[in-house]
């Protein structure tokens, strides 16, 4: 693993204290005013949501060791053109983890809005659909693709750092409720007793 890779994680997790000021909309227009404290907090977002999701792609495409499969080894497909390879094994095991991942996070974004999920600010609580499953569907939905990337471009550096995604993610997850109980107040509270932040339930209460 070189430096690009570590650049990448590091990146990462210095853009979290910009995310969290971002989401932080009550304390921003109480600051600056109800317009200007918007559009800072808007900017903040685009900045902190694309810089993070950047780094993540640098994470995943950096140069790094393969995931190791000795036995299968000459079980792969190869790109002429792009002089790239991938294991078969791996790509029948990514398939999963990408079409279910790009559900929850396509779903997410068409139920809210690509600005909502730019900004990181909305005027209600989505509560069907695929958020009457999960809190954060899009950031589940990156999670799941971020095992399913590693697999297919065999990263093994980016599958060990898995974990280190998931406490990311977790914080993102927990500020941004942290401030939308301060929006919506019971509202969100109600919601937030109901439905799990990143984990499906598989059985439900009324069972």
């Amino acid at each position: 693993m070189n430096l690009w890779f570590f650049v990448c994680i590091l990146g990462a997790i210095i853009i979290l204290p910009v995310h969290f000021l971002s989401v932080e909309h009550l304390k921003l227009q109480g600051k600056f005013g109800k317009d200007k404290g918007s559009k800072i907090g808007d900017i903040l977002g685009l900045i902190s949501g694309w810089g993070f999701f950047l780094f993540w792609i640098g994470i995943w495409i950096s140069p790094q060791p393969k995931i190791p499969i000795p036995i299968l080894q000459n079980l792969t497909f190869v790109i002429p053109f792009a002089n790239f390879s991938i294991d078969l094994l791996l790509l029948s095991h990514s398939i999963g983890f990408i079409v279910f991942g790009s559900w929850f996070g396509i779903n997410g974004v068409k139920q809210t809005s690509l600005k909502v999920a730019e900004m990181h600010r909305s005027e209600n609580i989505v509560t069907t659909g695929v958020y009457s499953i999960v809190r954060h569907p899009q950031y589940l939905g990156g999670l799941l693709a971020h095992v399913g990337v590693s697999l297919l471009l065999s990263a093994l550096g980016s599958l060990i750092v898995t974990p280190v995604m998931v406490l990311l993610i977790f914080l993102l997850s927990w500020k941004e409720e942290k401030e939308l109980i301060k929006e919506f107040g019971e509202v969100y509270r109600v919601y937030k007793k109901k439905v799990p932040m990143l984990i499906p339930k598989l059985y439900s209460n009324n069972a």
